[in-house]
């Protein structure tokens, strides 16, 4: 039967308990599968095609068709490199890869009767688990840092009828609080990404992308709390278990200059990270100084032979508005920081131009859409005069 798994000290136990966290020491407890529990029986579209290698009954599935997401070829900004591809995450149902994990950790609640769920967050999270828990019918509690939160994200836990609890403080914070809470109370079901279940599926989109196009040289990915990166190896390394990719591809994980601890234990070689106690950047979906699964996302790359890389603000800008304007894709800052370090990674030679890479882009502009007053204006005002209109397009 599958079962939690701690990657770093090796404890084990059924999924007849509600675990969250190793109980020796600490860290975000995995999913696992003996052989012969992974099966590659998929049927149907996005994430409950892959029901046969996730650990909830698909019969009771709290879903509004999350995954399935679009897989673009570049047009323009791929130059650098033979193929690249962007993996628009922000086309689930709230605009966010959240919504992957969220309807597997919802039906995992919904099994184990709970009424409530919570989350800390940045916003996608507390969006994504609004929606499902108004699905499932069920209560739904968010933890956030007051006026830390985009505008696009805040209005739909709303719209959705969440309990939204404002903390003085960053999200580091908000998530050791509902952390300690979960550890203490059986009264709400945690669904932040240090949920295994999440991860499960989370997992997903690696075997889209697989079924897609095959086996990319990269996949670059936004790290923030460094649970999507962990759900990406963890999804690839099943596919090759199950033997449909023979080598696996490099991670490239892309954090946010002012919001980088894992790219500093990387370039150190380091075995821990060094908390930033007072993140800064404008990508707010991964300003977390202390990411929880900074141990497996480190892991990750360097089993994959990756590497983790920092990116500025500016060139997060500057990637999210290239994405817009050349290829017609629409971001959230957080999400342009794959293309930042994908330009970065390209440019300095750690991905080469014969390489194929998948860049995935992890939310919707309009989830925070006061970012785009950064972006150049070619804006005009106009009289009502059709000759000044003219007068403008033919400069």
């Amino acid at each position: 039967m599958p079962r939690y798994f701690c990657e770093n000290c090796g404890f084990t136990d059924l999924l007849d308990k509600n675990l969250y966290f190793c109980p020796n020491c600490g860290d975000p407890l995995t999913i696992i599968y003996n052989d012969g529990e992974l099966e590659a029986n998929f049927s149907g579209l996005g994430v409950w095609r892959y029901s046969s290698v996730l650990p909830v009954d698909p019969d009771k599935k709290v879903s509004l068709n999350e995954g399935n997401t679009p897989l673009y070829k570049s047009l323009r900004i791929g130059n650098e490199v033979k193929e690249l591809y962007i993996k628009n995450e922000g086309m689930n149902p709230t605009g966010s890869f959240k919504d992957r994990g969220m309807t597997v950790a919802i039906t995992r609640a919904v099994e184990r009767k709970f009424k409530s769920v919570i989350c800390a967050s940045t916003g996608n999270t507390a969006a994504s688990l609004a929606i499902y828990a108004s699905r499932a019918g069920i209560k739904g509690y968010v933890v956030v840092p007051d006026g830390a939160v985009a505008l696009g994200k805040m209005a739909q836990a709303r719209a959705a009828g969440a309990h939204i609890i404002k903390v003085r403080g960053n999200f580091d914070l908000a998530l050791e609080m509902v952390k300690n809470f979960a550890r203490g109370s059986n009264d709400a079901y945690l669904v932040n990404s240090v949920n295994p279940f999440r991860i499960e599926g989370q997992k997903t989109v690696a075997y889209e992308i697989i079924e897609e196009i095959g086996e990319p040289d990269w996949i670059t990915i936004p790290v923030g709390n460094a649970g999507n990166i962990t759900a990406l190896w963890k999804g690839l390394n099943e596919l090759k278990r199950l033997g449909k990719i023979k080598n696996l591809p490099k991670l490239l994980g892309v954090q946010a200059a002012g919001a980088s601890p894992i790219v500093k234990a990387f370039n150190s070689n380091s075995e821990t990270i060094e908390p930033v106690t007072s993140p800064s950047t404008i990508a707010t979906a991964i300003k977390i100084g202390n990411p929880a699964s900074w141990r497996r996302a480190l892991k990750s790359v360097r089993e994959s032979g990756g590497a983790m890389i920092g990116v500025s603000d500016d060139l997060i800008v500057k990637a999210q508005y290239l994405l817009s304007s050349k290829e017609g894709i629409f971001v959230e800052p957080a999400s342009a920081a794959s293309i930042a370090g994908f330009l970065n990674a390209a440019r300095s030679n750690l991905i080469r131009k014969d390489d194929v890479v998948v860049s995935i882009v992890t939310g919707n502009g309009l989830k925070d859409p006061d970012s785009v007053n950064r972006f150049e204006s070619f804006e005009t005002t106009v009289e009502s005069e059709e000759s000044l209109l003219y007068s403008v397009i033919a400069q």
